[in-house]
């Protein structure tokens, strides 16, 4: 049977009808869809916006990068923030309730401790080392042999020259290259948790550095009385110097060495042997069977790890970051969310290190979950 016109159009406005409810119904059911993957992925921390600011430690810094970026993208409602700026502006930072948390490579010297005993946690997140680096152009890449006596007396001022006997002696392969210049001695400027486990290192391997200078985040360095020593911020800025000075030496975390392609020392450890830094040569320098707690004073057990006598075969300057947080917080949002992260770095932020760094033996993986489970979260 053929349609009139008048049957054709109103089918036309029905089907129009049918097409504009369906249309509808598409677009709706298209803005609940974007409404729900749009929505931030819930997680243990809850769904609102949780901001952390840390501060401290430039040693630790390539690490902490790496963790932030990992653990930020799997808690999306989370961000981080480290500024880095040294362990003595994180520990300052802290205690001034300036950041959240606080990245130190010593822990709490005594005093402090005793001052805020059971207010603040502290435990090892990062194991790395600190490596002497050099800019030698008659040598290239060639890995030199110090011992810490050595180095002690390039930095007090007393062996001058590349040439002199006592570092020509530990390096016969290359004896005949080490040139007649004067060493340019680099050294940090800023309170420095990298300083303080050189100059431990320095102080228990050279007596004179031990009765002259001493040990600290900050020290008078004697070199720079003779115009040859050269002091900079950061570990970035020790090692931008080094390579752009020729005849210079210093000291920084080993990941900065790698990462700018700076040649550095094989050091001599207690055992007589010149080490050179690796992951198992750091590890074992941090053989430890009954670790402090993070309620616990560390002070005297971190200087154990430099120049430790563990192992034959430990790197003698081996040093670690620890984290510093308050125990307590009104925040709980902040609080939950700091609990994450540090249960994140004690167990896949493990697998998460950039080059130049160790993972925590099991011992101190257990110390960094305690320091979560120690987090009291109020609000």
């Amino acid at each position: 049977m053929r349609c009139t016109g008048m049957e054709t159009r109103m089918i036309a406005v029905v089907a129009l009808i049918i097409s504009l409810v369906a249309l509808g119904i598409s677009l709706k059911a298209l803005n609940q869809y974007k409404e729900l993957t749009q929505r931030p992925v819930a997680n243990s921390v809850g769904e609102e916006t949780v901001s952390l600011l840390g501060s401290g430690s430039t040693f630790v810094k390539p690490a902490m990068d790496n963790w932030i970026e990992e653990f930020t993208r799997g808690h999306p409602n989370i961000e981080i923030e480290y500024t880095g700026g040294g362990s003595g502006k994180g520990v300052s930072d802290l205690l001034s309730r300036l950041v959240d948390f606080a990245a130190s490579d010593p822990p709490l010297p005594r005093s402090k401790w005793q001052k805020h005993q059971g207010e603040i946690l502290q435990f090892p997140v990062a194991l790395g080392a600190v490596v002497v680096v050099y800019n030698i152009p008659e040598i290239g890449d060639a890995q030199l042999n110090l011992t810490g006596e050595v180095i002690a007396k390039i930095y007090l001022g007393e062996i001058i020259y590349w040439d002199d006997p006592a570092i020509k002696q530990l390096n016969p392969a290359v004896a005949d290259k080490l040139p007649h210049r004067e060493i340019i001695a680099v050294h940090r400027s800023d309170s420095s948790g990298t300083t303080q486990i050189f100059t431990t290192f320095l102080a228990k391997t050279c007596s004179e550095w031990r009765e002259k200078v001493g040990v600290g985040k900050s020290v008078e360095w004697p070199v720079d009385k003779t115009g040859r020593g050269i002091g900079q911020e950061g570990n970035q800025g020790v090692t931008q110097a080094i390579k752009s000075t020729p005849y210079s030496i210093g000291y920084v975390e080993w990941a900065y060495a790698l990462e700018y392609g700076l040649p550095y020392a094989r050091l001599q450890n207690p055992a007589g042997k010149f080490v050179a830094p690796s992951t198992e040569s750091i590890s074992a320098a941090f053989a430890i069977d009954n670790p402090p707690s993070p309620l616990d004073d560390w002070s005297d057990v971190a200087k154990e790890f430099v120049y430790s006598s563990a192992s034959p075969d430990a790197y003698p300057l081996a040093g670690q970051t620890f984290l510093l947080v308050w125990r307590s917080w009104d925040d709980s949002a902040k609080c939950n969310a700091m609990k994450a992260f540090i249960e994140y770095i004690g167990s896949q932020g493990q697998d998460n290190l950039p080059r130049g760094y160790a993972p925590l033996p099991e011992q101190l993986k257990k110390v960094v979950s305690q320091a979560a489970q120690l987090l009291e979260c109020g609000g």
